[in-house]
């Protein structure tokens, strides 16, 4: 299969009106080849922060006093209704968002956890023609992509994975529900036959099976998003 997700108004997307998609527990593998064939994995956890629900959550935690007067004890049932009404509505979305996901190409299986936790099983094989991500879905509403692939006129190709690092938010900016990555907790492992052109992995490139590999841990703490470019054959 043929990826075609082309990288479009990257910048734009990665703030939405809607739900962000950001990893939790996973493992994930990219295999690129020198000859252009590929395959890519994730196997884990997903989890949906959606920020007008965080705000609205914290407006609603205000704590009456004793001596609330009726009116402020009739203010804050109605914004606990409001609330409750939010949240029940935030869940039919994510459970329509598991739907949406769902019928992309490569989603073995996309379960929803409740509390905006899925289950996601991806797998994907083919050649290497167009710059893409992962994941991404219009109608999901997806933000941050967790692994972004560009490739370039001169066979060089570069993977980044945003959301696997600090440097996942957008234009550096702050977003209201805090560090979208702080749930972050895996491996993500490249694997090539190609040339390395450069890489940022401190444990460097290791053997395997007659390739090359760089193993990424991680965590919550993680900082530096994973980068790498190798050079494919002309």
């Amino acid at each position: 299969m043929k990826l075609g997700r082309i990288l479009v108004a990257l910048a734009a997307a990665l703030v939405l009106p809607g739900c962000l998609l950001t990893p939790g527990k996973f493992t994930s593998g990219l295999t690129i080849n020198a000859d252009r064939s590929f395959s890519f994995t994730y196997v884990g956890e997903v989890i949906a922060v959606d920020p007008s629900s965080e705000m609205k959550g914290m407006s609603s935690s205000e704590v009456l006093g004793a001596n609330a007067t009726d009116e402020e004890k009739k203010a804050a049932a109605d914004k606990k209704a409001e609330v409750a009404k939010a949240s029940a509505e935030l869940e039919t979305k994510r459970k329509a968002m598991a739907d949406a996901l769902a019928k992309e190409a490569g989603y073995r299986s996309v379960r929803y956890q409740g509390n905006g936790k899925y289950l996601i099983d991806y797998a994907i094989s083919g050649r290497i023609a167009h710059s893409f991500l992962f994941p991404f879905n219009s109608d999901a509403e997806v933000g941050i992509p967790f692994i972004v692939v560009e490739v370039r006129k001169d066979g060089a190709v570069r993977v980044k994975a945003p959301a696997f690092g600090k440097s996942a938010k957008p234009g550096g900016m702050d977003l209201p529900m805090g560090d979208p990555t702080s749930l972050a907790d895996g491996v993500f492992t490249v694997t090539t036959d190609a040339e390395i052109v450069m890489h940022n992995n401190e444990e460097g490139v290791k053997a395997a099976g007659g390739k090359k590999a760089l193993v990424w841990r991680v965590t919550p703490l993680s900082k530096d998003a994973p980068v790498a470019v190798v050079r494919l054959k002309p």
